[in-house]
């Protein structure tokens, strides 16, 4: 590149990075889809989610259970308002009013799209008899996986946008680890 010109430091132009973007998006809708209409169909039983979360406590180490217990806060309905609010407010005092409207209608979007989707397939919630993380509703589609997906992909989004090229695949991977930790969390 020319002098004084910054690269970027993912090997991807923007345009095959958008597209990746595009088909991993699209990818997520299709399994999604693909698992709601199983779900609706009665084709996956509810007992397979207790079984399944059984099955995961009973071959996870203690320390691994305390963890996660404690990650998947990170995804709590509060820390998300949190997060929000903080975002935008901060966003703001950059000037950068059209990316905070982007960033709240992104989370606030999703909150209503979960609630909406939970009380649709009114999935009910595996009982977890250990008491590490207790909570009520229905379990599908998760609002924490969903929330952290989204709070912490739009993170990744604003990094991208605003903070120097040296720190865009530090904050990807991290972000990205963040939102995969707090969806594996809730299982």
């Amino acid at each position: 590149p020319p002098s004084g010109q910054a690269t970027s430091v993912l090997p991807l132009s923007p345009g095959l990075l958008g597209a990746a973007g595009v088909g991993f998006v699209l990818t997520g809708v299709v399994t999604f889809a693909a698992l709601a209409v199983q779900l609706a169909l009665g084709e996956i039983p509810g007992w397979s989610d207790q079984v399944f979360t059984d099955t995961l406590r009973a071959g996870a180490p203690q320390a691994a259970l305390n963890v996660f217990a404690a990650l998947t806060h990170l995804g709590d309905t509060l820390t998300l308002i949190a997060l929000c609010f903080a975002i935008a407010l901060a966003l703001i005092a950059l000037g950068r009013r059209g990316l905070a409207f982007g960033w709240v209608m992104a989370l606030a979007g999703n909150g209503l799209l979960t609630r909406t989707l939970k009380q649709t397939f009114g999935r009910i919630r595996p009982l977890n008899t250990e008491g590490f993380v207790l909570e009520h509703g229905f379990s599908f589609p998760s609002g924490h996986s969903s929330g952290s997906v989204v709070a912490y992909g739009m993170l990744a989004y604003l990094a991208l946008r605003l903070l120097p090229i040296r720190w865009h695949l530090p904050s990807l991977l991290a972000t990205v680890a963040l939102a995969f930790t707090v969806g594996a969390s809730r299982m």
